[in-house]
């Protein structure tokens, strides 16, 4: 396998690219560090694959990258690349997320037409789904993101598709459940629940806590990426979720259990866009892609306060 992996500095991506290099693939990365988090935690993330043989990294975005060079001999695209972030995506922001999310995609699905990839595998979301869609959420379910963020990722998911059905690229798109473990983004909750019990200072949770989510750990959201590059149906979405629906204030006592100590709360209206449940049927993934979840809650959890232990400066 020759991969391109867009967004290789992200949490995700640098994940993904050590999986691959581990498995005999060579990896071109491409990110061009958009200023969502700070630079330097990117770099970071990439140390350690830029020291191994296999790897070679592009610093651009997909608009200004020569597609045509670093697609040249390409087996099979990950596009992990995007503008995350439901609660910054209204606003004078919008723009920033059809830049990065919705044209990047349909780019870099315009440079593979009449290209010999194997796979074309895509980052899509849970926030596709929005608050009508009965539980758990089935991937034929109708989309109805209630984000501008959501509809970007519907938007590029929807992309990939008719560039399968028009001109044969064979897309797979991967519908993350709530991604976490170590070098999750700082915005996330996890990371800062944690890095607040390290640092003694207080968290601020949204709406009554009562809201749940489908918890994924980033090495079995990795291993479904890789999968659906190795047998994923073209043109067909995945829903990639760890099967611990879990509520935020269940998430609190957890955290409280595994690290010894009282977190302490400052809790605040829920935010526009955010949804109330998230929780995937994954028996299309298990089917195709033979993905089963691997590492529960409370293993990832742990795994992630270790990480950030070593990382926070206390």
């Amino acid at each position: 396998m020759k991969a391109l992996v867009t967004g290789a500095a992200g949490f995700i991506g640098s994940h993904l690219t050590a999986a691959l290099l581990d498995k005999g693939a060579s990896v071109v990365g491409l990110d061009c560090f958009t200023d969502y988090y700070a630079r330097a935690i990117k770099e970071t993330n990439l140390e350690e694959n830029r020291r191994r043989d296999g790897f070679r990294f592009v610093e651009a975005s997909i608009q200004d990258a020569d597609l045509p060079a670093l697609l040249d001999g390409v087996t099979h695209v990950f596009h992990l690349a995007a503008q995350a972030g439901v609660r910054k995506s209204w606003g004078k922001d919008f723009q920033v997320y059809t830049t990065n999310n919705v044209e990047a995609t349909q780019i870099l699905l315009e440079a593979c037409v009449g290209r010999p990839i194997d796979r074309f595998v895509h980052a899509s979301s849970s926030s596709v789904y929005g608050d009508r869609t009965a539980i758990p959420m089935r991937e034929d379910a109708l989309p109805q993101p209630v984000s501008p963020y959501g509809v970007t990722k519907m938007a590029a998911e929807q992309l990939g598709y008719l560039y399968h059905v028009n001109y044969g690229v064979p897309t797979a798109a991967m519908r993350y459940f709530t991604v976490y473990g170590p070098r999750q983004r700082p915005d996330m909750a996890f990371h800062r629940f944690l890095r607040a019990v390290l640092t003694d200072e207080p968290i601020t949770l949204y709406g009554d806590g009562e809201q749940t989510r489908d918890f994924t750990f980033v090495s079995d959201a990795v291993a479904a990426t890789i999968a659906a590059a190795e047998r994923g149906v073209p043109g067909a979405s995945y829903n990639i979720g760890g099967g611990s629906r879990v509520s935020m204030n269940d998430v609190v006592r957890i955290v409280e259990r595994i690290t010894g100590r009282p977190l302490r709360i400052t809790r605040e209206g829920a935010q526009k866009g955010d949804m109330r449940d998230t929780y995937a049927d994954t028996s299309l993934a298990r089917k195709d892609l033979g993905f089963a979840p691997r590492v529960t809650l409370e293993e990832g959890i742990e795994a992630e306060y270790r990480w950030l232990s070593s990382t926070v400066k206390k």
